[in-house]
Order: structure tokens, then C-alpha cells, then sequence
């Protein structure tokens, strides 16, 4: 485990120092599939106003989460933390918003922008995702956007995410899921993995780990399902083949996973 989040921090702390950094570490567009086209120009007002460039993600889950004023909101491996500012404009001054994240260059660019924006219910958290530093049923709502499929132990952020819930809270996860199996080179490639493919989990799997950990109504909705170019494959998967490289294509997909920690009976 500690290989893989090494791998991950590394390439993510080098993505947010370089200026206009895309998720593939470098500058340009190598990673255009994943991480446009995302977001909504409207709803970046001007508080948050060319915060997207700083997004790794696959998706947007503060537009399908249902967020409610006065929530409190956890998100899981909140980067620069533009999910963590559009959710703090939901949940307003009464609700509260946590960012949890391990990369310290991530954790200080957020904190800058926090301050920028000036977030007063705002805070930034170093940690990892499978101890997450906050007590037991504290968290209204859990987001995270293209992180879990990172994790070498996903059963366990699962986990702790139901166990941070409240009764009734419920999560709604923006992540990568596979729509077929992966070649063993694949899932063996660093690059694939800390580019969001090789750790993704099968559908049908993701929602069984969920069911696992505690949670009930497990829906997962497809959004966006991604067909590389041979460029874009070659940025993405460098320590890949030609060959190899086509086994990846179409294998992968965005989508939303929602759930629900049911409320005991009483």
C-alpha cells in the first residue's frame, strides 16, 4: 500500500507545483478526456473564478449530491479544494466543510485559495482516507472526486466513511469504474494506476464493497465513458506498450455512487 501512495503523492504534489499542470504531472492537455468539461462555467462565480485549472477530477459531484445549508461535508482527497468551495457556498455560513487530503503542496494550495475566497467554514485536513481524522458519526454528506479508485484498500475507506456518517448521511463519490476486466499489464502499470485506471474497481464490485461496508440504496449511474487518442494514451500510460495501451481503451468509465447509512430502527 504504501508504494502505490507514495507513487500517488509524488505525482500529484509535482501536478499542482507545475503552472497549469494538467493530472498526467505535466502541462498540456494530456488528460482532457478525464478532467473536462466537468464543471459548469456557471456555476464558477466569481469567488471561485479559475479554480477548475487546479481539478484532477472525473466528474462533479457537489452539482448531484443534493447539499443542504447547514450540512457538514467531508471530502475526500480535496485537492486544491475547488469541491470543498462549491460545497461551502451550499452548506453556507451555518454548515461546515472538511478537505482531507495527504499531499502537503495540495494542502497549501488549498489553504491559499481558501483564504483568497475568504471560506470562513473551511478547513483543510491532512490525512489519509483510510483512517480519516474525524470522530464517529460527525459528517452529514461524504464527496470525493476521482480519489477512492487511488486507494490499494478501498474496503477500508468504505469503512470509514460509514463510519463518520451520521445515521442518515449518505455519500455521493465521482470516481472511475471499470466496464471490463484489465489485462494484468495494466493493472501492474504505476502510470495506470496513479492516472485513475489500473486501482478502479468493477461496477458490480464497487457497489458490493459499498453494500459491504454498511451502506444501503447503493446506486452507480455511468457519466462519461472515455476513448483515448493513440497521444493521449501514450501521455497518459508512458510505461506502456502500443498494444497494451489499446487493451486499456474504452475499459474505463466516470460515474457517480451514492448510498445511504440507513438510520437505526427504532
Amino acid at each position: 500500500m504504501s508504494d502505490i501512495r507514495d507513487e500517488v503523492r509524488k505525482k500529484y504534489a509535482k501536478a499542482i507545483r507545475d503552472a497549469g499542470a494538467s493530472c498526467c504531472g505535466g502541462k498540456g492537455n494530456c488528460c482532457d478526456p478525464i478532467t473536462s468539461g466537468n464543471y459548469d462555467p456557471r456555476e464558477l462565480t466569481e469567488l471561485l473564478d479559475g479554480m477548475e485549472t487546479a481539478s484532477f477530477g472525473c466528474g462533479n459531484p457537489t452539482a448531484l449530491a443534493g447539499i443542504r445549508e447547514g450540512e457538514v461535508v467531508l471530502d475526500l482527497g480535496s485537492g486544491a479544494g475547488l469541491d470543498v468551495f462549491l460545497a461551502a457556498l451550499k452548506v453556507g455560513p451555518s454548515g461546515q466543510v472538511y478537505g482531507l487530503d495527504m499531499t502537503d503542496e495540495m494542502l497549501l494550495e488549498a489553504e491559499t485559495n481558501r483564504q483568497k475566497a475568504a471560506l470562513e467554514n473551511v478547513t483543510f485536513l491532512k490525512g489519509v482516507m483510510e483512517a480519516i481524522p474525524l470522530p464517529d458519526e460527525s459528517v452529514d454528506l461524504i464527496i470525493s472526486n476521482c480519489v477512492v479508485n487511488l486507494s490499494p484498500n478501498k474496503d477500508q475507506v468504505l469503512r470509514e466513511a460509514f463510519r463518520v456518517l451520521r445515521p442518515g448521511g449518505r455519500i455521493a463519490l465521482s470516481d472511475i469504474v471499470l466496464l471490463r476486466p484489465l489485462p494484468p499489464a495494466v493493472k501492474a502499470s504505476v502510470a495506470a494506476w496513479t492516472g485513475c485506471i489500473a486501482g478502479a474497481l468493477e461496477a458490480g464490485e464497487f457497489r458490493s464493497k459499498a453494500e459491504a461496508a454498511g451502506f444501503s440504496s447503493v446506486d452507480l449511474s455511468i457519466t462519461k465513458t472515455y476513448v483515448f487518442t493513440a497521444e493521449e494514451s501514450a501521455r497518459l500510460f508512458p510505461d506502456l506498450g502500443p498494444q497494451e495501451r489499446i487493451l486499456a481503451d474504452g475499459a474505463a468509465a466516470s460515474a457517480l455512487v451514492t448510498a445511504t447509512k440507513e438510520r437505526p430502527e427504532t
